[in-house]
């Protein structure tokens, strides 16, 4: 029999103010299954996690959890703030004491020691803590709300290697598309408050999305061609025949009222930047600079040449000294040793991590025209805030909303809004896809590709900086920075390594345990320095076995969805069950062996 799921919020309805957030939404879960939940900010994402999670009441419908089946969500800002240290927060999200030791065991993997105050976090380090809570409670399903926000490079791999080690059941929230495509078994996409589900990896999810619109576009032009002839047919055609008539006049009525709850496409982000004067060849040159906090090197003997059309990333672990270096190079900081010279006529516009430029009591249209006036000046062209607003999916009745009452996604879209407005020919980016729909990120990357000024930008989003940069800053050893040509990829292949720093966070938890088990005056074999002939050949077709075993059972899955199967020939509904089985079972055997193996050779690699 197919498995019954562990989670099911079936037909539920929510509705804020009178307005209608979700109707009718499903949602289902089986054991092992990891599902991503996909939707544009302010679509409900979120609100639909509190309701599985059993935090929110909706207005109908009904939530059902497997008894017995242990549930742990962690919000998109979780609050630390009721514990003194990392290590009691993270012990207090463990129910069993016996298993206490599994918070240690998860603060260490993520680089905290325990002893951390949780007054005194940064985001990095507070959803480091948050996460070390989360895995260490070991829930039998796992609702986690844009995890990789503040995380670092390092620890957004060591958390896929770790979701994928646990073999848990989750549903995840996250604007990451690497992330999500390596950890997604199937998307449900929450659109204009119903859901459509996908029995695919997100890998297949755009095109998909690109194919749900073309039918709906097709669907409606067919009913609105219907109506046109009916209602010619009520104008011109109407005769005697009275009971015809009452007929046809009803479904008349019954179209233009499926016309009236249609639920229309929501428009999309129109993302315009202003160049000012062009700037000169050299934007910003950097000459022997370094940089130091107390005793500890930052950036040491660094020199670089950033010239008019660069897109430069910089990437690096919490606490690398991304931002810093950011600052020296467009000349907000200045070095210790050494010197910054920027080029002349340059006119640059910041976008920080924090959105530390909007005013959390401004409303609005107050932000967006610093209390000037109706209207925003873009290049030559003037044009009612009304209308600017619409641009960044902003409705006119939030126009005199409070920024502090806007959500994460809404602040970050408002933040790009005003950053957009100003004249540049150097555009600044500290982090600019936290909080981001995908969309929303879809065309900010074009906007800075077809940019004609200059772009510095610190992220952690590996596909964002696949599509922008041209080339990247990675930290080495005691505040060495080094240039590499292309985006992230083509860094990981000149590098020939996945991690970004010679210690990287990158040991599962099985790891630990085994390294607890080996016995200290036992000697570690340092003869091998690469993969055997057999591993090496077995690693190399495991992905594509991986996909081929995925594409079954997507396959399986499918047959299974017929209400009629099992009444009409009950035998090969067993035979499909046992099939499905056997293949997730086998799955998850070259999921793990794939694991083991990559965590091998990049352990061999690191040192050589």
């Amino acid at each position: 029999m197919a498995l019954p799921p562990l989670l099911h919020v079936q037909d539920v309805s929510l509705s804020f103010g009178g307005q209608p957030l979700l109707t009718k939404v499903d949602l289902r879960i089986s054991k092992g299954e990891r599902l991503c939940l996909v939707g544009r900010n302010g679509s409900g994402k979120s609100t639909l996690l509190k309701i599985a999670a059993g935090l929110l009441q909706p207005d109908s419908g009904r939530v059902f959890l497997q008894p017995g089946t242990s549930l742990y969500y962690l919000p998109q800002e979780p609050s630390l703030c009721a514990h003194a240290t990392t290590a009691d927060y993270a012990q207090a999200q463990i129910s069993d004491s016996t298993m206490a030791w599994r918070a240690t065991t998860m603060l260490e993997a993520l680089g905290l020691t325990g002893k951390e105050s949780t007054q005194h976090l940064s985001g990095g380090e507070a959803r480091r803590c948050a996460l070390a809570g989360a895995l260490a409670a070991a829930p039998d399903i796992l609702l986690l709300d844009e995890p990789t926000n503040h995380l670092d490079m390092p620890t957004i791999e060591w958390l896929e290697r770790e979701l994928l080690s646990l073999g848990i059941t989750l549903v995840m929230i996250s604007h990451d598309r690497r992330f999500l495509s390596t950890l997604s078994q199937a998307v449900l996409w929450l659109d204009r408050g119903v859901t459509h589900f996908l029995n695919k990896n997100f890998n297949h999810f755009e095109a998909w999305q690109e194919e749900v619109h073309t039918q709906e576009e097709r669907d409606a032009h067919k009913r609105d061609r219907l109506i046109a002839r009916e209602e010619d047919w009520m104008r011109y055609g109407i005769t005697a025949r009275r009971k015809r008539n009452i007929r046809r006049v009803k479904e008349l009525a019954a179209l233009r009222a499926a016309r009236r709850e249609t639920l229309n496409a929501v428009g999309t982000v129109a993302l315009t930047t202003t160049t000012s004067s062009v700037s000169s060849r050299l934007v910003s040159v950097a000459e022997n600079v370094s940089k130091s906090w107390g005793e500890r090197v930052i950036v040491r003997n660094f020199t670089l040449r950033l010239l008019r059309g660069d897109r430069l990333g910089i990437i690096g672990a919490n606490g690398a000294g991304r931002t810093t270096l950011l600052r020296l190079i467009t000349g907000q900081d200045q070095p210790d040793q050494g010197s910054v010279t920027l080029g002349p006529s340059l006119q640059s516009v910041t976008l920080d991590q924090q959105r530390r430029t909007l005013n959390p009591e401004w409303s609005l249209v107050d932000t967006l025209t610093d209390k000037s006036s109706d209207y925003v000046q873009i290049g030559t062209e003037k044009r009612h805030v009304f209308s600017y607003m619409k641009d960044f999916l902003f409705r006119p009745e939030q126009a005199c909303t409070p920024v502090g009452a806007l959500s994460g996604g809404e602040r970050g879209r408002l933040a790009l809004a005003c950053a957009l407005l100003k004249p540049s020919n150097l555009i600044v980016l500290d982090e600019p896809t936290n909080d981001l729909d995908l969309e929303t990120l879809d065309v900010l990357q074009e906007r800075l590709s077809t940019y004609q000024g200059t772009v510095v930008l610190v992220s952690h989003d590996r596909d964002f900086l696949d599509r922008i940069v041209t080339s990247i800053l990675v930290p080495e050893d005691d505040g060495h920075w080094v240039e590499y040509a292309g985006g992230y990829s083509d860094m990981l292949a000149q590098r020939r390594q996945h991690n970004l720093n010679n210690a990287p966070l990158v040991q599962t938890t099985r790891d630990l345990k085994n390294r607890s088990k080996t016995p200290e005056n036992t000697p570690l074999k340092t003869g091998a320095k690469k993969l055997s002939y057999k591993e090496q050949h077995l690693l190399d077709k495991l992905p594509a076995e991986i996909e081929k075993t995925e594409t079954t059972i997507a396959t399986l899955r499918e047959k299974l969805l017929n209400p009629d199967l099992y009444t009409q020939n009950p035998m090969v509904f067993e035979q499909i069950t046992t099939d499905l089985q056997k293949a997730e079972h086998y799955l998850a055997e070259c999921e793990e062996r794939w694991l083991e193996l990559e965590i091998k050779r990049e352990s061999l690699r690191s040192n050589t």
